[in-house]
């Protein structure tokens, strides 16, 4: 069954690079970047995993683990993440889920019931699809979903991006508009009322089309 915003994200239980993991008790009441590669030792997902690295604290800010997983065990993982230090110039600080048997990839709608139950044999090809970011909520939600084709190295700028804006829509019953970055103005949801808007907005907001109402972001 295909995962959308909203769902609860699949519960598991995997062994990592950290120990075990128990996702949604590992989530606590915080938010997590799931992050999926679709085999070790692949050249773009090195690039990838390094720059994650870098930017952890950034994410710990914002009360948000970083958690990775790759279609291979726990062991290749450990061999994986002294290439990606020596590479890119970032320990791997964060857990990497093992999957040899591709329990979570299928939890997550990121290989078909039909791969079968073993990465052995796998190439990056056949896991292809395996190239999703998951942001989950707090609430153990998912809040977005991004997936990328092997090709592409993924904008984590642009993930740390999505979840502020994502944060600041929990937190403000606020939207961001195109290109937003922090300190950009926001919109007020429509699912606000003009009279609760009013509480929070007593200067008023911009309306330069009846159903956009622009405000500075909130601090």
């Amino acid at each position: 069954m295909s995962l959308r915003i909203n769902d609860t994200a699949p519960d598991f239980t995997a062994e990592s690079t950290q120990g075990t993991i128990h996702f949604h008790e590992w989530i606590g009441d915080g938010w997590v970047i799931l992050c999926s590669h679709p085999k070790d030792f692949t050249p773009v997902c090195t690039t990838e995993l390094g720059y994650m690295a870098g930017l952890q604290p950034e994410f710990a800010k914002r009360n948000c683990k970083i958690l990775g997983i790759s279609v291979d065990g726990v062991s290749n993982h450990e061999a994986w993440s002294k290439d990606i230090e020596a590479s890119q110039g970032h320990a791997v600080n964060y857990p990497l889920i093992g999957d040899p048997e591709l329990k979570v990839v299928k939890q997550y709608d990121m290989l078909p019931a039909e791969a079968g139950e073993t990465c052995e044999g796998r190439t990056p090809a056949d896991n292809a699809t395996a190239r999703s970011v998951f942001l989950i909520g707090p609430d153990k939600k998912i809040k977005a979903t991004i997936t990328y084709p092997m090709s592409t190295g993924r904008n984590f700028d642009e993930i740390l991006r999505l979840l502020d804006s994502c944060q600041l829509t929990a937190s403000k019953q606020v939207a961001t508009p195109v290109n937003w970055k922090q300190g950009d103005d926001v919109i007020i949801l429509p699912s606000v009322s003009d009279e609760a808007a009013k509480a929070t907005y007593p200067d008023g907001w911009q309306q330069p089309l009846p159903y956009i109402r622009i405000v500075p972001q909130p601090k």
